[in-house]
């Protein structure tokens, strides 16, 4: 058999497919070294500063450093705020293994309350993981020495240490400091508009009221950074460089602490207010309302407790009484009256009233009554504001109409913002023909207009601007800008914080004003005058105004008396005044609620004439101001007697409801004799008006007690909603819109 034959390869085939392929191989390994090598130019020469930067982000880490709050002192350099060191007990929660259990251990070394830990886990929600969040804060020195020495077994847990906001003399400045507290979410949004939330990076607390908000930006500073370099596990190795933050700048108050102590010891237990100020700066010197409230409780978040307690409180102590807390100016206007009835050619110097003791509009037979029952005679306007006659003013005011005296005293202050360097203020309300239509779709009576002319009826201003509009009597109607602050100072020097005098009323004859003065003066030292008993035998001249509002309406023919109205519902006592006569270095205005007797010139002078001794005497030069130890007892009494006090209130209104179920179980019970409605129509026909007012006056508007305290207003309307005392006046009552 014959065997097939091997075919002869074609090399020359085979040795062309070989190399084609080999070249293929080859450029193939070629272009992925090509890649290879660009990708690595890329990476190592144009994106070196890329990859460059987030290595040493890796490794470099900038870390934001808080800086100092600028502290606050007053006018002669007494601490007010100050920054004092703090330790808290913090967790990192991607740290800790078990929150839970951290929690409990912790809780067996120091005592943690249930509330303290419902906020730790709340904060946990709302935090990232890799945050510090503080569990309890304020240790004392015992409570930081057992948690160090059992910190080795509690992984992710730390003891820091920081300087806060503390105010050392606690509820005596609360209303003009305000305080700080921590940074909500809505805050942190509006930081976050307005561009400065790294300036916050490392800030946990901002202002929330009073100086401490106005003047935020200010006093927080500039943040700083440190730049260390961190190992794999984040550690700190090293820190490469620091840039220190700035601290805020230190802010020096027109405030005296000594004036405002005598304030507080004046006002004793009494609910009201005290506002000093300087008339020829707007300088504030004292600025106090009573109740108040520890500041120091809101700086590491209030308890609930204690928050409600002071929220449901019927003394109110949130509201600032001096900015917030809106009263009937009563016979405190009638200096300012004289004057726009002298300016207007109503009246002049010589122009005598008589005053029978009452008062009737034409073609109205009932009468406004004056609060002397046979009146002063004939009355100039000399005598009408020394013995504050309500007939004078009376019939002043419908003489000139509302428009003339509502523009007049709108010029001098009331019914606007004062511009004073806090936030909480209301603008109170100055009545007018066109306010009434609109608000309260009413036409404007002569009984409202004789009403507004002894600072009654719709009226509503607070205790600073009768300050203020007296101020601008003084100075001739040239207003003042009213401030806390006096100057920020740092290590470049210091800026001014007071405004100059800015003229607003200009009269025809200059000499109205020291006509109204003259009869200020002649009030609180002639015989007769409504201030004389609280200044006699005083070294100094003064010159004021006593009055008296109402809080609740009195029927007509019904005699007012404060041991048969309910406490809250009693008449507020009202004194503004000034010294000297001849060059006025002080203007202070006090109100006191709901007194049990007397009025202005009983209860309000008085606690003036304390604050002015004082600041004419020796002792205002060189002030002996409390220790530290004092103030603190001071503050712990306070604090005891307000809860006592609250207990007070809530045994009482526990009584009283429990009187109220049982009349009301009573009348289910019992048959009670009702008055026909077609009686009772007839027994009503008259429309009785309250202590005398017409029946064209503003309609009676009994309010529910608790918003017979001040409280802070949003709007005109809102304020008539919660008005006092519409339409009243003072016709019967002992203690008048006069005293």
């Amino acid at each position: 058999m014959r065997k097939s034959r091997i075919a002869i390869a074609d090399l020359a085939f085979e040795t062309l497919l070989f190399n084609r392929r080999a070249l293929f191989a080859f450029g193939f390994v070629l272009l992925c070294f090509g890649i290879l090598i660009a990708n690595l130019y890329n990476l190592q020469v144009v994106r070196y500063e890329e990859y460059s930067t987030r290595a040493d982000g890796n490794r470099i880490k900038l870390v934001p450093l808080s800086p100092n709050r600028g502290m606050i002192f007053d006018r002669r350099g007494t601490l007010l705020a100050e920054n004092a060191p703090v330790h808290s007990v913090e967790l990192v929660p991607e740290q800790v293994p078990d929150l839970v259990a951290a929690v409990e251990q912790i809780s067996a070394i120091i005592d943690i309350t249930p509330e303290q830990k419902a906020d730790f886990f709340k904060e946990v929600k709302a935090q990232r993981r890799f945050k510090s969040i503080a569990l309890k804060e304020l240790l004392s020195e015992q409570e930081v020495a057992r948690l160090a020495v059992h910190l080795h077994k509690l992984k992710g847990v730390t003891l820091e240490a920081r300087l806060t906001r503390h105010y050392p003399y606690g509820d005596l400045l609360t209303h003009a400091l305000g305080y700080i507290g921590k940074i909500n979410d809505k805050e942190f949004k509006k930081i976050e508009e307005d561009g400065q939330s790294p300036n916050y990076a490392a800030t946990r607390d901002m202002g929330k009221i009073g100086i401490e908000r106005f003047y935020e930006t200010q006093l927080h500073g500039t943040v700083g950074f440190q730049e260390v370099e961190v190992n794999n596990r984040g550690r700190v190795i090293r820190t490469l460089r620091e840039q220190p933050a700035v601290s805020g700048d230190d802010l020096h108050l027109t405030l005296d602490l000594g004036l405002q102590l005598k304030a507080q010891e004046a006002l004793g237990e009494n609910r009201g207010a005290i506002v000093a100020l300087d008339p020829r700066t707007g300088g504030i010197l004292a600025f106090y309302s009573n109740p108040s409230y520890n500041p120091n409780l809101f700086v590491h978040g209030i308890s609930g407790k204690d928050y409600r307690m002071l929220l449901n409180s019927p003394d109110r102590p949130l509201v600032n009484r001096m900015t917030q807390g809106v009263y009937p100016p009563a016979s405190t206007v009638k200096p300012l009256m004289a004057v726009a009835g002298l300016e207007s050619g109503i009246v002049t110097e010589h122009t005598r009233v008589p005053d029978p003791g009452f008062y009737r509009l034409p073609k109205v037979s009932r009468p406004w009554r004056d609060h002397i029952k046979y009146g002063h005679g004939y009355v100039d306007v000399y005598t009408g504001i020394i013995k504050s006659c309500d007939t004078y003013f009376y019939d002043l005011a419908y003489k000139m109409g509302v428009d003339r005296i509502s523009d007049f005293m709108q010029k001098a202050g009331y019914g606007h913002l004062s511009g004073i360097d806090i936030g909480e203020e209301t603008a109170g309300l100055m009545p007018s023909r066109e306010w009434k239509k609109v608000r309260r779709k009413q036409n404007w009576g002569p009984g409202d207009t004789i009403n507004i002319g002894i600072g009654q009826g719709y009226w509503q201003s607070t205790p600073l601007q009768i300050a203020l509009t007296t101020a601008t009597l003084i100075n001739d109607g040239a207003r003042i800008t009213p401030r806390l602050g006096e100057s920020f100072r740092n290590s470049t020097g210091q800026t001014s914080l007071l405004m100059p005098l800015q003229q607003v009323i200009e009269v025809v004859n200059p000499q109205n004003w020291a006509i109204a003065r003259e009869a200020m003066y002649r009030t609180a030292h002639q015989e007769g005058g409504t201030a004389r008993g609280a200044f006699i035998g005083v070294p100094y001249t003064v010159g004021g105004k006593t009055g008296t509002a109402q809080v609740i309406n009195i029927a007509a023919g019904v005699k007012y008396k404060a041991s048969n109205v309910n406490e809250r519902h009693r008449d507020n006592a009202l004194f503004v005044g000034y010294a000297p006569h001849d060059k006025p270095e002080i203007v202070i205005s006090v109100i006191v609620e709901n007194v049990a007797s007397g009025g202005g010139g009983t209860n309000a002078a008085p606690v003036a004439r304390q604050l002015m001794d004082y600041y004419f005497s020796e002792q205002y030069n060189t002030p002996q101001l409390p220790d530290r130890a004092t103030v603190q007892k001071m503050q712990t009494e306070r604090a005891a007697a307000m809860v006592a006090r609250e207990q007070r209130y809530a045994e009482q209104a526990a009584r009283d409801k429990a009187e109220k179920e049982l009349a009301a179980l009573k009348a289910t019970t019992t048959q009670v004799n009702t008055t026909p409605p077609a009686a009772a129509a007839e027994t009503n026909a008259d429309n009785v008006p309250a202590r005398g007012q017409p029946q064209n006056a503003a309609p009676v508007i009994l309010t529910p007690e608790p918003e017979d305290l001040p409280a802070p207003q949003l709007d005109d309307e809102t304020q008539q909603n919660g008005q006092q005392q519409n339409g009243g006046n003072n016709a019967t009552a002992p203690t008048g819109g006069g005293l």
